[in-house]
C-alpha cells in the first residue's frame, strides 16, 4: 500500500509539474506571439510613414520637373527672342528671310522646329499683319490636295477666314497655297496663288513644344 501511494503520489508531482511547464510555455509563447503583434503593428505604421514619405517625394519630384521645364521653355523662349523670334500668346514667330516657293518656305519654317503660321483668330490676324512689316508672306494654308477644300498644314480645316474680297479666286490657274498681305485692308487680305511663286514665309511654333 505504501508503495502504491508513493507511486501515486510520485506520479501526480510528475503530472502537475508538466502541468506547470506547459502553462509556462504558453505565457511565454503568448507573450512572445503579442511582441511580435506589436512589433509587426510597429513595422506596418511605418511602412505606411515610407508609403506617405515616398508619395510626397514622387510630388514634389514632380513639380519640381515641372517647374525646371518651365523655366527651361523660359529660357529657350529668350534664346529663341535673340534670334528673331517675336513672341505672341502661347507661341513665337519667325519671318523667312529671302523670297521661296510655299514648300520651300514650309521647309525652312520645319528645320527650325516650326511650321507655316495657321492663324485662328482676328487677335492673331492683327498680329501677323504688324509682324509681315508690309511684305507679302506665305501662310500654312492650302488646298493642294482637294482643290476648294482649304487645309491648314496640321491637317484641321479652315474655319475662320481673312479672305480677300473675291478671294480664293485661282485666278492664274493653279493657286493652291495662300499669302498673306493682300491689298490694303489689314484684316482681309488673305489670296491664293501659285505655290511655286516665291515669298517670305511666316513661321509658328508653340513655346510648350
Amino acid at each position: 500500500l505504501f508503495l502504491f501511494m508513493f507511486y501515486t503520489t510520485s506520479q501526480l508531482h510528475w503530472n502537475w509539474d508538466t502541468v506547470t511547464q506547459l502553462q509556462t510555455s504558453y505565457t511565454n509563447l503568448t507573450a512572445e506571439r503579442d511582441q511580435l503583434q506589436t512589433s509587426y503593428t510597429n513595422l506596418t505604421a511605418e511602412r505606411d510613414q515610407l508609403q506617405t514619405s515616398y508619395t510626397n517625394l514622387t510630388a514634389e519630384r514632380d513639380q519640381l520637373q515641372t517647374s525646371y521645364a518651365s523655366v527651361t521653355h523660359q529660357l529657350q523662349n529668350q534664346k529663341d527672342s535673340q534670334q528673331g523670334w517675336t513672341f505672341f500668346m502661347t507661341s513665337v514667330y519667325f519671318i523667312s528671310t529671302g523670297g521661296k516657293s510655299w514648300s520651300e518656305s514650309r521647309q525652312d519654317c520645319r528645320q527650325r522646329g516650326a511650321d507655316l503660321v495657321i492663324i485662328n483668330n482676328r487677335e492673331e490676324q492683327n498680329f501677323v499683319e504688324v509682324l509681315r512689316r508690309g511684305q507679302r508672306a506665305w501662310i500654312g494654308l492650302t488646298d493642294s490636295e482637294t482643290e476648294g477644300v482649304w487645309k491648314w498644314v496640321d491637317g484641321s480645316s479652315l474655319t475662320t477666314t481673312f479672305w480677300r474680297p473675291s478671294e480664293p479666286n485661282s485666278n492664274a490657274g493653279d493657286e493652291d497655297c495662300v499669302v498673306f498681305g493682300e491689298g490694303s485692308d489689314p484684316v482681309k487680305n488673305w489670296a491664293d496663288y501659285p505655290c511655286n511663286d516665291r515669298f517670305v514665309g511666316i513661321c509658328k511654333k508653340s513655346i510648350f513644344n
